[in-house]
Parts: C-alpha cells; sequence; structure tokens
C-alpha cells in the first residue's frame, strides 16, 4: 500500500496479535470545541499530517480518547506508544443506490489523527497496513509512591522537512495515572461497545510520506483504510488522571500541585484545552489487543 519503495526496517503485514498495558481515559468534543479544534492543526496532528490533505477532514466531535500502551509482545517487538482519538469525523464515499447508480454518501467515524511510537518497525508497518500517522517519540514512565506513574511523551522532530530529529524540549504529553487501590479488578472487553451503540471502527484517509537526512522512512500511502481493533483484558482497573500541565515532582503528584510553565506557552491550564485537572481514567493489565487486515479503498473521485 506504499508509495515510497525505500526498505523497511521490517515487514509485518496484518492482522497483528499485541499484548501489553493500557492506560486510557475518555473524553467528550461538543460540536462547537470540534469546530475551534479544527483550526488547532498542531494539537491534532503531527507536522507532516498537518501540512497535507489528511488533514482536511471535518471534525465533528463526540467521544474522544487517549491510551498510552506499553506492548510487550508484537510482530515487530516491545515498543511504547500513544494514542489520540478526537472524535468522530466526517468524509464522503461514492456508493451504488438501489439501481445501481453512483451516489454520494456523507459518513462519520472515528480517527486517529495523531499517534506517537517509541519504535522504527511498529512505525513504517502501522503507517502502511492501516494508515495510521505514526511518529517517533521517546517515552518515559517514572514510578511515583503509591503505584502512581509519570508518563511523559517527547516526540522526535525535525527543524525542517527532511532534516534529521531530534527530541522536543517539551513533551506533547506528560500526565500522572493513580490506581484506586480500593477498586477491585475486573474483566473488560471494547467488543461490549457495539451492545450500547458506539463503533469503535477507525476510518483512516491515505498518509503522506517523508524520508529524513537520517533515513528514517515515514511511509505514505494511496487508499483510505478502515478497522476495528479489539482490546481484552481479565485484569482491568480504574484510576485518577493528573492532567496538569508541566513536568511534576514526587513531591507535586503528592500535594497535589504543579509547575505552570507550560501553562503560559500553551494557553490552557491541563494537557487538552477544556478538559479539568482530574478525570477517570483505566488501567488494563496483561491485555491482548487484536489489530484485523483493514478494508481498503480509492476516495471519492473528485
Amino acid at each position: 500500500m506504499s508509495n515510497v519503495s525505500k526498505a523497511p526496517p521490517v515487514v509485518a503485514l496484518a492482522p497483528w496479535t499485541l499484548k501489553g498495558t493500557i492506560y486510557s481515559f475518555m473524553f467528550y468534543v461538543s460540536p462547537s470545541s470540534a469546530q475551534i479544534l479544527q483550526d488547532n492543526k498542531s494539537l491534532l496532528y503531527s507536522p507532516l499530517e498537518a501540512s497535507s490533505k489528511f488533514s482536511d477532514g471535518k471534525l465533528v466531535g463526540g467521544l474522544a480518547s487517549v491510551q498510552i500502551i506499553r506492548y510487550t509482545e508484537s510482530p515487530v517487538g516491545p515498543y511504547d506508544e500513544l494514542v489520540l482519538v478526537p472524535g468522530k469525523f466526517e468524509y464522503e464515499v461514492d456508493a451504488k443506490d438501489k439501481d445501481v447508480n453512483l451516489k454520494r454518501e456523507v459518513k462519520r467515524n472515528l480517527r486517529v489523527t495523531k499517534i506517537y511510537v517509541s519504535q522504527e518497525a511498529t512505525c513504517w508497518n502501522g503507517r502502511n497496513n492501516w494508515n495510521i500517522p505514526k511518529h517517533l517519540a521517546d517515552f518515559e514512565f517514572k514510578t511515583l509512591p503509591n503505584n502512581a506513574v509519570r508518563i511523559s511523551v517527547y516526540p522526535l522532530e525535525s527543524p525542517s522537512p527532511g532534516s534529521e530529529r531530534t527530541r522536543s524540549k517539551s513533551p506533547f504529553f506528560s500526565a500522572v495515572y493513580m490506581p484506586i487501590g480500593y477498586a477491585p479488578s475486573f474483566p473488560l472487553s471494547t467488543g461490549a461497545a457495539k451492545y450500547v451503540g458506539v463503533d469503535l471502527t477507525l476510518v483512516q484517509p491515505p498518509l503522506p510520506s517523508e524520508i529524513n537526512s537520517s533515513g528514517v522512512e515515514l511511509v505514505g500511502t494511496e487508499q483510505w483504510c478502515s478497522v476495528m481493533p479489539h482490546e481484552w483484558s481479565s485484569k482491568a482497573s480504574l484510576g485518577w488522571w493528573d492532567l496538569k500541565r508541566g513536568e511534576a515532582t514526587e513531591e507535586d503528584a503528592l500535594l497535589h500541585t504543579g509547575r505552570d510553565t507550560e501553562e503560559q506557552e500553551t494557553g490552557h491550564e491541563n494537557w487538552w484545552p477544556g478538559l479539568s485537572r482530574w478525570r477517570i481514567g483505566l488501567m488494563m493489565e496483561d491485555a491482548t489487543i487484536n489489530f484485523p487486515e483493514g478494508k481498503h479503498w480509492a476516495g471519492p473521485e473528485e
């Protein structure tokens, strides 16, 4: 599916079965917030996708989510990942009516707009297999008292197209996850979402491509792709997220204080505009994640 011929580090075609630990939280993006976010491409997309047709889709909002996953097993080995799904997007498809005539339909589905990974092989294959706009980043997991963990993700950025990537000075994401000690664990499967009317299918537009001066390839694609991942764990549990912006020390987490450096730079107090500092979330330990083969198709004719 790629439009760049450079050989990848490892070719691992779909389907994938992975194992690891998932940290996550959800939030709601209202239609009015979606309109504002639509213009904030640097928040929704990495620079390569922000400057391409990938970012032309209309965000309509709804259920949004963030996941940080520590994969212990995958077809390309262990790696870390942060996934941003800011809600549903509108897109058009050409379909046939009952008279076998082509008609243009508008649909809505979830979309991964920004995703960071710690390993080059999954970056190449995720883009190639499912149009997932993966980019490289450094991940830090700092253990805090009471089994809490600070998770920070530092993108590896290019100052200009084709230049060598360097670690960003500020993290794209930095937050503390604190398990609720008295809450029992429970089994959880994303397959249950369909019973409450939630469609978790991802529909991804074609990706642009780039090769930087270090030879790291961001492979591009030419067709649309839809895929529905499945996650399951027998040991899911609840916890609190502290989304206060800025790096915090152990003392900050324990005293519920924080630094305001990033707030001054970004204009909003917490990680995402409009979100409160504290958010309930989930940890799924020893989870199994299935990524089936995607369905690919050409986009609607211009």
